[in-house]
């Protein structure tokens, strides 16, 4: 069977399953949800906690130590948890093999906690998944998303018993920027220093801390993924921290020159993935540039160089130019807001 992150609390008042699997790309949410296993097992009386950590190449992996314990009887009938991380969520052909005899054996002392990451759909359809499924319960932890963070928010106010207005759950979910470990920890420190429990937008920005973490390699994977939103507001977090604009623009212009030259080859009828190898880029970030690919043409793409040259220009003092300004424009064009356009560009360079 398969139970939401959220509705786990309910499940587990009501029962405890011999075969629990939690995965999901969502770190703090995993952890909560390995928590709760945790804590409502020991109360079950499982008492015991052995560690099996799978990591590497799959097919070098030594099952046998975790089968062994898991046939293993106690002569002092003591309930553990099996738990088994598989950071690759690949346990290759013994893994699979081990994990299904398992379950077909399922040992009343013990209770098996499987830990993996986001899981392929090979994955998914497997067998070894499948049958873990069918003997316990498997907890898909999916991240929250932009829309969804300040509800999160609220809900965790909430329970902190800490009333905010709307205004101020904004703050703090545009503070950041995602990151459920910063949001926590700040609702922590706003239980501290809100003693009437009360939030409105003003204490929200005087108590919560910056936690978005801007960096220049974040930014750039932001503007190719085409998060408009999120990348100009990278880009005014770079600017607050003292970030010049030399290397904002450098490594803007490098990954549009690639961008051109790709969008070029694909456009004479190359495969975007060969096009972009052959325009150097490594095989982890194909994605990101396939994505801004299918947004930006060739004729698109070659605006925007000429608008990196003018700001070029701004910044070295050849011509006047708001260049943080620019700069934010040319973000957004780039990530798909299309603030540029060949009818007003000319205006920009020749101003």
């Amino acid at each position: 069977m398969k139970i939401k992150a959220e509705q786990l609390q309910s499940h587990l008042q009501k029962q405890l399953l011999p075969v629990y699997v939690i995965s999901g790309d969502e770190p703090l949410l995993a952890q909560e949800s390995a928590d709760a296993l945790r804590i409502a097992a020991r109360s079950a009386g499982y008492t015991g906690r052995e560690l099996f950590h799978f990591e590497g190449n799959h097919q070098s992996y030594d099952w046998n130590p975790l089968i062994n314990e898991a046939n293993s009887l106690s002569l002092f009938a003591d309930k553990k948890i099996l738990e088994i991380r598989i950071p690759s969520g690949k346990p290759g052909d013994k893994g699979s093999k081990a994990l299904c005899e398992m379950c077909a054996n399922l040992n009343p002392d013990n209770l098996l906690l499987v830990i993996l990451p986001k899981l392929e759909k090979g994955a998914q359809n497997s067998k070894w998944l499948k049958t873990l499924e069918s003997a316990g319960a498997h907890i898909q932890v999916w991240p929250i998303t932009g829309n969804q963070l300040p509800r999160w928010i609220q809900q965790r106010l909430q329970q902190a018993n800490i009333q905010a207005n709307e205004e101020a759950v904004q703050i703090l979910a545009d503070r950041v920027e995602g990151n459920l470990l910063a949001a926590v920890q700040e609702i922590e420190k706003l239980k501290l220093l809100a003693l009437d429990g009360k939030v409105d937008a003003s204490r929200m920005s005087s108590v919560v801390a910056d936690s978005a973490r801007y960096n220049l390699f974040e930014f750039i994977d932001k503007v190719l993924m085409g998060d408009a939103q999120s990348a100009a507001r990278s880009l005014r977090g770079l600017q607050n921290e003292g970030t010049e604009p030399i290397p904002l623009l450098w490594s803007i212009t490098r990954e549009l020159r690639i961008l051109l030259k790709a969008s070029e080859q694909v456009s004479q009828g190359a495969h975007s993935d060969s096009a972009l190898k052959s325009a150097g880029v490594w095989d982890k970030r194909i994605p990101l540039f396939r994505n801004a690919l299918r947004r930006l043409s060739p004729a698109h793409l070659r605006m925007l160089l000429h608008q990196a040259g003018a700001i070029d220009r701004g910044i070295k003092g050849q011509r006047r130019a708001d260049v943080w300004d620019e700069l934010t424009t040319l973000v957004l064009s780039l990530a798909g807001s299309q603030t540029l356009q060949p009818k007003n560009i000319k205006v920009l360079l020749d101003s």
